[in-house]
């Protein structure tokens, strides 16, 4: 009885472990396939541009459970593309080939930024980012404007946990510093994309805190940390945020009221090329000295857009920003990646140009 029990049970299991593995082969494409349409859709970007696009692949790797080693899951292609006109044709390429090779497709749109995704039976395949410049996407010049015309850098930080956000974010039809955070899952996305779009990107460095319960990044910066430590932890982050020309803190109302440590910091980012934006976190700060005594172009927050998130209060704080450009000549605002920042940001921009204030990039106003 019990043999015949745990016989039964066995080829239970058996006949379960095959048709699980034979499900899961249909599923999941084979690494050669996945490639393959990778290299058509590179193939047809390049055909609409003339060979003349800029294409990035860039791999996800997945863990398998039987084998235990690392495999593609997915590609990621980012393609710049010089018009709009071009992207409706690539559109329509990839349509057919995802018709001809029986892949699903999901398709994000807004201004300036295009996003496919191709799956195969709900697994994801593919997830095309189609680029075209700033330039092409702003729907009208701004007014001339001369010398000593008050300028305006905003700094969007704490990016690369949200795609989706990121791709509202950058359809925006004017300058933006877009601040990334090293080691998470979007991260080298969403600076790639930044790039493409013609912004500037930075790393948002974390740097330890000194507000109680505050939640410490795995990988930061804190007191104590020696020169060979700051460089090499930095040079892990920079890996992954491809394209950084400068970085700001995020937190560290500790480690930048540290003179060790700031003094410290600073040869390491003047050896990387760097620029520095002070968040000013804490108004006992000892960063922006520091940087300067290094030789790191510098300068410092004067407002934070979205302390109080909601649409009033973060065109009020825009407002602000624009009474200290227009007062000092120029000003640095920081935000976040809210939807409530986005709108704001979508509606107040267009006023503040029109009213004379010139929309920079930060590293426009380092000095």
């Amino acid at each position: 009885m019990h043999i015949r029990t745990a016989g039964s049970l066995l080829f239970g299991l058996t006949v379960f472990a095959v048709l699980f593995l034979s499900g899961c082969s249909r599923k999941s494409p084979t690494t050669s396939q996945l490639r393959a349409i990778t290299s058509e859709i590179v193939s047809a970007a390049q055909r609409v541009t003339a060979r003349k696009t800029e294409v990035t692949i860039r791999p996800e790797l997945g863990r398998s459970w039987l084998t235990r080693h690392n495999h593609v899951v997915a590609d990621d292609i980012y393609a710049s593309l010089e018009s709009p006109t071009q992207a409706v044709v690539l559109e329509n390429a990839i349509a057919e080939i995802a018709r001809r090779h029986g892949l699903t497709l999901t398709q994000t749109s807004s201004s300036g930024v295009i996003r496919i995704d191709l799956a195969l039976h709900g697994n994801r395949t593919h997830t095309i980012h189609i680029v075209t410049p700033l330039v092409a996407t702003r729907s009208s010049p701004p007014p001339e404007l001369t010398a000593g015309t008050p300028e305006l850098a905003i700094i969007i930080d704490d990016l690369g946990r949200d795609l989706p956000a990121a791709d509202s974010l950058l359809a925006l039809s004017f300058p933006l510093t877009v601040s990334v955070l090293p080691h998470l899952q979007f991260s080298a996305d969403i600076a790639e994309e930044a790039y493409r779009r013609g912004d500037v990107v930075m790393l948002h460095l974390p740097m330890e805190s000194e507000a109680d319960g505050a939640k410490p990044e795995d990988i930061e910066l804190h007191v104590g940390m020696y020169r060979d430590q700051i460089e090499s932890t930095v040079a892990g982050m920079l890996a992954t945020v491809p394209h950084a020309v400068g970085v700001n803190n995020h937190q560290g109302s500790r480690a930048t009221a540290d003179a060790a440590l700031m003094d410290a910091l600073m040869p390491v980012l003047h050896k990387q090329g760097l620029f520095f934006i002070d968040s000013r976190t804490t108004a006992a700060t000892l960063a922006y000295d520091a940087a300067q005594r290094a030789g790191v172009p510098a300068a410092s927050r004067k407002v934070f857009l979205d302390d109080v998130v909601t649409r009033e209060a973060i065109l009020s704080q825009l407002e602000l920003a624009a009474r200290d450009a227009r007062r000092d000549g120029s000003a640095i605002a920081i935000g976040h990646p809210h939807a409530e920042t986005i709108a704001a940001l979508s509606e107040g921009i267009p006023r503040l140009e029109a009213g004379g204030i010139r929309l920079v990039f930060a590293s426009d106003l380092v000095h």
